[in-house]
């Protein structure tokens, strides 16, 4: 070929179309965290809260980590079938939020993380070893420490008029540790000289009935199954016109008279910390059980006055928050 006929050659090569670029298949980076609520997803602990607490932390929700959210409004048999879907996912990390989520995912999973949080006593429950060394999959954030349920009752003996017997309600199905709080609440009735009388609740009939004990006061236990169904409580309790103090200020917002809880933003703030490392290659069973270190307590006097009760200075002046 004499140096025209390159020439030539070359100038038609340049003149063909450039072939298409070849796009790289990039492997998708989003890890995926899988939550399993007992109430409904917009109750306390919420997703916008969840995702901002994670957002905080570099997990963005649709950039790096995606968030299956599943609900169980209370229904134990609905919460199994929601554990199901979420094992389903292959999630990278679970979220646990109350027992029922806890006992549902663990049954399901030795290996997937599950942290969890606004639970009580996991260590009796068997979802961990011991509060310093977990063991196996599972780590968290509690929401009662051992006096608590005594400081309930506590608060009820601060009532003028003194109730001098208390109904204790819970339901056994959502709340197993119940009896570990009543064994706490006896001993201080004790000293405080009330009655304690237990009540389970199952049902929206068995919720009504508590209408009916205009006697005396009520203390309600931690249970998600009373906050789902916190509006048929507190219409009972409005009707008997009796004192109560709650586990979660979410009930005196809507009209109880107080309560002494452990801050639900903290915990979950603290449950987010823990999906981050775990995220980052820490194992749950490096990652000590914490108990709650922030409480609030919360007073309404509008409820007071409605019901015709007096709640003592000393008692208001401690509160973190009142309602007039």
């Amino acid at each position: 070929m004499n140096r025209r006929e390159c020439l030539a050659l070359l100038g038609m090569i340049a003149a063909l179309p450039a072939p298409a670029p070849v796009l790289a298949q990039q492997p998708s980076t989003a890890r995926r965290l899988g939550v399993l609520s007992v109430i409904a997803s917009d109750d306390v602990i919420g997703q916008a809260r969840l995702a901002e607490a994670l957002a905080g932390l570099g997990w963005k929700k649709r950039d790096n980590l995606e968030i299956d959210w599943r609900s169980g409004g209370g229904d134990r048999e609905r919460i199994a079938q929601l554990a199901d879907e979420l094992i389903a996912l292959r999630p990278d990390v679970l979220l646990a939020l109350g027992t029922p989520s806890v006992e549902e995912l663990r049954r399901r999973s030795t290996t997937i993380p599950i942290v969890f949080a606004v639970v009580t006593d996991p260590v009796s429950q068997g979802f961990v070893e011991t509060l310093a060394h977990p063991g196996g999959n599972v780590t968290g954030f509690t929401d009662y420490d051992g006096p608590l349920a005594g400081k309930w009752l506590e608060m009820l003996t601060q009532v003028t008029p003194k109730p001098s017997r208390v109904v204790v309600v819970y339901n056994p199905a959502t709340a197993p540790f119940a009896p570990l709080m009543l064994r706490t609440v006896e001993d201080a009735a004790r000293t405080l000289h009330v009655t304690v009388e237990p009540a389970p609740v199952h049902d929206a009939a068995s919720i009504a009935v508590l209408a009916s004990r205009r006697d005396g006061g009520f203390l309600i236990l931690p249970d998600f199954f009373t906050m789902a169904n916190r509006g048929q409580l507190l219409a009972a309790i409005a009707q008997a016109r009796a004192p109560a103090v709650f586990w979660s200020r979410t009930f005196v917002d809507e009209g109880g008279l107080m309560s002494y809880s452990t801050d639900s933003a903290e915990q979950l703030r603290r449950a987010a910390d823990y999906i981050d490392r775990i995220l980052k290659g820490a194992r749950p069973a490096d990652l000590p059980v914490q108990n709650p270190t922030k409480f609030e307590l919360t007073v309404n006097l509008k409820t007071a006055r409605e019901f015709g009760v007096a709640v003592h200075p000393g008692l208001i002046a401690l509160a973190n928050d009142v309602i007039e």
